[in-house]
């Protein structure tokens, strides 16, 4: 399921499918066999229902680990196993193995974005702000990074004019991106404007 086509309804919004706007962009190439359909929520809940995470897989989880025991230097693996647990929002084990992931390979931006959505869960804004830092220094224009940063600013720090000018410089530097899709519709949810489109310059 492509991340365009979730339905999200952003007024009474629960925080599992804020997950989910951050599990539709998992495509990256290093973790190819986490398929984005297993990751993205079907659909948003409607106000007051939770969405079920997803049930771990076990025998991705092992033959992950197996891949480890044989090869401990192996960061793609070390990714993979971490979008294993944040899949199934089992957050601590995610951050072990981001943690490790990043260890491994320092320049794994995607990790260590997701890295900071799973400190967001656990420890709150300013973890998962600081670590978005840490994204950004490899990348000041990595879309997803800015997404995130733009998801915690909002419901972390409920700081919305943040949340707004992050979600708009997706927009701006990746503009044909499923992030800035997402961003458009945050932006919608925020603004009321009609797609989350920026204002010309004088409006």
């Amino acid at each position: 399921m492509k991340p365009e086509s979730i339905v999200l309804t952003v007024a009474g919004m629960c925080f599992g499918v804020l997950l989910g706007w951050v599990l539709a962009t998992m495509n990256d190439s290093r973790i190819a066999s986490a398929p984005a359909a297993a990751a993205a929520p079907q659909q948003a809940p409607s106000a007051g229902n939770e969405r079920a995470p997803a049930q771990l897989d076990e025998g991705e989880v092992q033959a992950l680990t197996t891949i480890l025991t044989n090869d401990p230097n192996n960061a793609g693996a070390a990714a993979q196993l971490a979008e294993t647990y944040f899949r199934a929002e089992k957050m601590e084990e995610a951050i072990k193995w981001y943690r490790e992931a990043l260890r491994l390979d320092p320049k794994n931006i995607n990790a260590s974005t997701q890295l900071g959505m799973a400190l967001f869960v656990t420890q709150g804004a300013e973890a998962a702000l600081e670590q978005f830092e840490k994204s950004l220094r490899l990348d000041p224009k990595h879309a997803r990074t800015l997404l995130s940063k733009g998801i915690v600013l909002w419901q972390g720090k409920n700081d919305l004019a943040g949340a707004e000018a992050v979600w708009r410089k997706v927009i701006e530097v990746a503009p044909d991106s499923a992030e800035a899709g997402l961003a458009k519709q945050g932006l919608q949810g925020l603004t009321g404007r009609q797609g989350g489109a920026a204002p010309s310059e004088g409006q």
